[in-house]
Order: structure tokens, then C-alpha cells, then sequence
């Protein structure tokens, strides 16, 4: 039986596992990949091999560790985790079954995506989930943004601060009736596309335009990059009976990152701790390994 097991092995729970492995506990880190998020580089024409997620070096040192000390991670998926009375079971894809005394689940989150020709094949190659980690390279760039939601707005205005110009493509009213939306209404570097659907991402090595729909005609507009910013959906359904998660599907987590379960703590984006960063994910990482340590000392 191990001291404890991760499940996932982005930012959060590389992280995790640095810190578990430094305390001494028996650690076993069960991840796809690893590596997560710090995976996915996003590069612009002429940004060729640029790479702007925040802490990915950090998150690399503790990528290598894991690595070297192979006996620790097991690369599969978790299907299934069971609480029982004492322990975790964990029940992977390829048919293992490991127990523990302590989990950290650190399954990150993953972007809801339009299905349209072209997004697949532009991924990272000006097509971004998260403006709040790339905006920065577009400056003096022309950029599109889809979405409607609060955080869209967000997104938007941070990116409006930045670009020659935004153009945001709203597939309805969603929140623009809010004081940002106002805000954006009257930004001069802002174009909006009201009740108009995103048909289709072009371009041959990069985005070169995205073309879309409403008002009975169809257009196309040259962009340098695409933002799609419908939100996250947590990878949360293997715990989503065992702890408590919020309206959003993400797991509730207090200060220390314990969840509403005793010996399961969360970490990352799969957690409702606000805005999904690299460095963030790291900290909480870090935090729960720590507090799933004072757990099992007083066990």
C-alpha cells in the first residue's frame, strides 16, 4: 500500500509529487502523460519555438525528477477511485489496482472546443484556450475571440488592452448587458460580432482568418489568432460521488486543498481556486502534498 497516490501529472501534480517524494512518503504518480498543460506551446509567425506559459521551467525540474525516478508513476489512466474504510482504491485502464492511504487528485481541466474545420489543425498555432496566459504576444496583432460569458469579457478586455485590435465574435447576448460589457461596446479597438456563429478556423502553418456567421451572411476575417474562451470542463468525474464539487462540475477544496472527504485533497485546475495558471496549479501542488503529509502523520 502506498503513503500516497496522485492522480495526474500536470503542473499540480508534479508538483505534489516533488514535495510527497521529498517527505519521504510512498509516492505513486498515475498520469496519461506527464507533463500536462506545460505540454501545450502556443507559437505566432514569427514567434516560431516561442514559448509563454508561465512556468513551465519550474514545472520541467520536477518533470525530470519524476522521471528518473521511474518506480513512481505509472503511465495509465484512473478509471475508477473507491473510498473505503482506511484506504483509496485506485483502478486504472490497463487493468491495475493500487491502494493508498492518501490521494491528491490533480486532473486538470480540459477546454470546450467549437468543432469547426480548421480548430483541430490550428491548435497552437495561433488558436488558444486562454487568453489570460497568451494575450501577450499579440501586441500590435489582430485577434479574434469567441465567446459570452463573463469570462470571455475578461478575456477580451485583457486582450483589448494589448492587440492593434479585437474582434469579438458573440455567439448571443450572454453577458454583454454587464457594466464590462458596456466597457467593451465602446472600446475603439474593439469590433463586435453580435448573434454570429464561428463556421470555420483558416490558415496553412498558422491562423490566417476565421470565418463566421450571421445576420444572413457570411464573412471572413483576417486575424493573426484565435482565442475560444467557452470555459473549462473539470476532469472531476472520477470523484464526482465521493466529494463535493460545485455547480461547474470543479471540486470544492478549503485553504489546505482537503476536499469534503477526509484523505482525498485536490489540486489545479480541476479545483474551483480562482483562474487557471501554471504557477498557481504549482503552488496548490505543492500545498496539498503538504497537507496530505500532516494528514497521514496523524493517522
Amino acid at each position: 500500500m502506498y503513503d500516497l497516490i496522485i492522480l495526474g501529472a500536470g503542473p499540480a501534480g508534479l508538483a505534489a509529487a516533488a514535495y510527497a517524494i521529498n517527505k519521504r512518503l510512498e509516492t505513486l504518480v498515475i498520469s496519461e502523460d506527464l507533463g500536462g498543460k506545460i505540454n501545450y506551446h502556443l507559437t505566432l509567425a514569427g514567434f516560431e519555438g516561442h514559448e509563454i506559459i508561465t512556468g513551465a521551467d519550474v514545472v520541467e525540474k520536477f518533470k525530470r525528477q519524476l522521471e528518473y525516478l521511474n518506480f513512481a508513476h505509472q503511465i495509465d489512466r484512473a478509471t475508477k477511485l473507491v473510498a473505503n474504510n482506511r484506504h483509496m482504491t485506485v483502478l486504472t485502464q490497463a487493468g491495475k489496482k493500487f491502494d493508498a492511504r492518501a490521494v491528491i487528485i490533480a486532473t486538470g481541466a480540459s477546454p470546450q472546443r467549437i468543432e469547426v474545420p480548421g480548430e483541430k489543425r490550428l491548435i497552437g498555432r495561433g488558436l488558444s484556450y486562454s487568453s489570460v496566459s497568451h494575450a501577450q504576444l499579440f501586441i500590435d496583432r489582430e485577434a479574434a475571440l469567441f465567446g459570452c460569458s463573463g469570462r470571455a469579457l475578461r478575456s477580451a478586455a485583457e486582450l483589448a488592452e494589448i492587440a492593434k485590435r479585437v474582434h469579438l465574435i458573440l455567439p448571443d447576448r450572454g453577458e454583454m448587458d454587464s457594466v464590462l460589457g458596456q466597457k467593451l461596446r465602446a472600446h475603439p479597438r474593439v469590433t463586435l460580432y453580435e448573434n454570429y456563429e464561428l463556421r470555420e478556423v483558416r490558415g496553412e502553418d498558422y491562423v490566417e482568418s476565421v470565418v463566421v456567421r450571421g445576420k444572413g451572411e457570411t464573412s471572413e476575417i483576417p486575424v493573426q489568432g484565435l482565442f475560444v474562451e467557452l470555459g473549462l470542463i473539470p476532469n472531476s468525474q472520477l470523484a464526482a460521488d465521493l466529494v463535493l464539487t460545485n455547480a461547474a462540475g470543479k471540486i470544492v477544496v478549503d485553504s489546505k486543498c482537503a476536499t469534503s472527504r477526509p484523505g482525498i485533497f485536490a489540486a489545479g485546475d480541476v479545483t474551483d481556486v480562482f483562474v487557471e495558471q501554471v504557477l498557481i496549479s504549482v503552488g496548490e501542488g505543492a500545498k496539498a502534498a503538504l497537507s496530505a503529509y500532516e494528514y497521514l502523520l496523524n493517522q
